[in-house]
Order: structure tokens, then sequence, then C-alpha cells
């Protein structure tokens, strides 16, 4: 069942005002795209209150000179609170901007993600409808680089990235994380905000909980944000190099959430880099490295449509290079980025 409704937060009934809402952000380094992520926000088609609360880091762009600027000409709509981790880590802020906020409906956004103008008032009607702990939808990839639409083409492809409806799409109903997230107040707080160890999953880690305290994380393919990949190959290689390092510190954690999917890339890069070295002496086990490769290379010309053929190569060498990174990142994981316990509280009211 889904946790009872706090105070101001969901309860609403037909005839009844829309709850508010407060969107909460943490910035780091993103003066470039602040100020029209801050406006998409704002500018919600949506009949109830709405604020939006920014908690920035340590920037060195001018970030928060732009967010204190905003909340200045806002009239208290924008609310900007220090993040309280010197490196300006994701979760932290998340908590910290969390904690200010005034209003029991939460909608999570990142400092360069552009809100559609019916993104809040479709999520509130979905948490009302199904009585969901976290509502979330579609990381809609898009590139403006020609190496960028590539990138974004693998993240939208069950070869690239698995099954997840957050990325691949699929009908609405119950998921193990989403996209962002619009959450009740008292369902973060029942599990205490979301885990400041975990630099990255956090999303996902959150949503575990949520799911193992009897809430539901719901999908619903309305709620589409659009997402620009990484830009370059080194950047993408490090990105999922740390998402592997992560996963496998929360699989540590918790043994349950392994799955075929997160099992794949490091068993891919097993079976392709023992095939390789063993298949110098005898040439047989160059099938793995091989068939993985045509893999690959299918994958590339089944997935690149309207790409060319450079483009359906380069498909193929992106899909190993985030397979690659990710499961060097997964079997090279330390023992000591996974924790033992989940976190104690974050997201509650000062």
């Amino acid at each position: 069942m889904a946790p009872a409704m706090s105070q101001d937060s969901t309860a609403a009934a037909p005839g009844t005002p829309a709850p508010p809402v407060s969107v909460v952000m943490t910035v780091l380094d993103e003066a470039r795209h602040l100020e029209e992520s801050v406006r998409c926000s704002l500018g919600q088609v949506y009949d109830g209150e709405l604020e939006v609360v920014v908690a920035v880091g340590r920037s060195a762009d001018g970030t928060r000179e732009v967010a204190d600027r905003l909340a200045a000409s806002s009239g208290g709509r924008v609310v900007v609170v220090d993040n309280p981790d010197p490196r300006g880590a994701t979760p932290a802020g998340l908590n910290a901007a969390v904690a200010a906020a005034r209003h029991d409906v939460l909608v999570r956004v990142d400092g360069h993600s552009m809100l559609p103008p019916r993104y809040v008032a479709t999520a509130v009607e979905a948490l009302l409808a199904t009585g969901a702990d976290n509502v979330g939808g579609l990381m809609a990839a898009e590139g403006s680089t020609w190496f960028e639409r590539v990138v974004a083409r693998a993240m939208t492809t069950k070869l690239g990235v698995g099954s997840a409806p957050f990325h691949t799409g699929g009908s609405a109903g119950p998921a193990d994380s989403v996209y962002l997230g619009v959450f009740r107040r008292d369902a973060l707080e029942r599990v205490g905000g979301y885990d400041e160890h975990y630099l990255r999953a956090q999303d996902w880690e959150l949503n575990h909980r949520l799911r193992a305290t009897g809430g539901l994380v719901w999908f619903d393919p309305r709620l589409e944000v659009a997402y620009r990949p990484r830009s370059t190959p080194e950047a993408l290689a490090r990105q999922y190099f740390h998402y592997g390092r992560w996963r496998r510190a929360i699989v540590r954690r918790d043994s349950s959430t392994v799955s075929p999917r997160y099992l794949a890339p490091p068993a891919a890069v097993l079976g392709a880099g023992a095939g390789a070295l063993v298949g110098l002496r005898w040439r047989p086990a160059l099938l793995l490295p091989g068939g993985y490769a045509a893999l690959l290379l299918a994958g590339g010309a089944a997935f690149g449509g309207g790409l060319g053929v450079r483009g359906r190569l380069a498909l193929a060498g992106v899909y190993g290079l985030m397979h690659g990174a990710w499961g060097l990142g997964f079997l090279t994981s330390p023992r000591a980025l996974a924790r033992a316990t989940p976190p104690g509280g974050g997201a509650t009211r000062p």
C-alpha cells in the first residue's frame, strides 16, 4: 500500500485546488543552463502554487550569481540554498533543497533539464491517480553534435542500456526506477532521503529503498524530459565507468538487486578479454571476442537507421565503449564504496 499522505501534499479531492509543488534541483557549474531551466520550471501550465528551490555547489563559473539574481527577481518563487557538500555532490544538494522546500509534492529537476510545459500537471495527476511514492518518466536522450546523436541512439536501445522503461520507453506501470522523479515528501522522509554516500546511482538506490518499504514507483511515458548525452568518448567512458563502480557497491550492500542486465557488461568484458588472451595460443577462443564484435556490428546495423554507414559503425563502437567502461567499473569497484546500512535522514525540514 502507498503511505498515508501528509498535511498539504496530495490529498486533493475532486474540485479542490491543485496541491502546491516545490521544484528542487542541485547545481554545480551550471551558469550556462540554469536560467532557462528555472524559467521552464516556473512557466509550468499548472493551477497550483509552485516554487523552485536551488541548492548551489561551490561553482567556478558564476552559477551562484545567476541563482541569486533569479531569486531576487522572482517575487519569492525561487529560493537559493547552499549545497553542504564541498564537492557539490548531487545527493547532498538534493537533500538540502528538499529540506528548504515549503511543499509536500517535490519535483526533481536537473540544472540542465528543461521541463515541458505540462510536466508538473501530468506528474501530479499520475501521483494522485496511482497513490505512488514517486512518479517519473522517460530520459529522452537528444544530441546536437554527430557524436551526441550516436550516443543518444545507443542510450535509447536495449542493447545499449537494457530494458529499463525510463531509457527505452514502454507502457505506464510500476518500475524499478524512473528518470528524475516527482515524490511525496512523507515517502522521502520514510526512507531517510537520498543516501549521500552514493555519488552515482543515487536515484536507483533511493527508488529501491522506496519499493523495499512498500512504496510504489510509477513510470509514466508522458513525462518525457530531454537529456543531453556526453559529448566526447572520454567523457562517456568516465560516466559509464563510474556507473559500473557504484552499481557494484549497491549489489554488495543488497545482493537482491543483482540482475542479468547488470551482469551482462562485466561478463562481456571478462569473456572477450579472456578469449583474446587465450586465443593467442588457442585460436578457437577468438570466437568469444569475435562473436561479441559481431553482435555489436549487428546492433549498430539494426538500431542505426538514419545514421548512415559511418553512424552505424560508430554506434557499434559506442555500444562497446559503454559496455566496456561499465563492466570495468563494476569489476574493479573497491569494497570501500559499499555501505552496510541505508541512511537515517536527510530529506526532512530543519
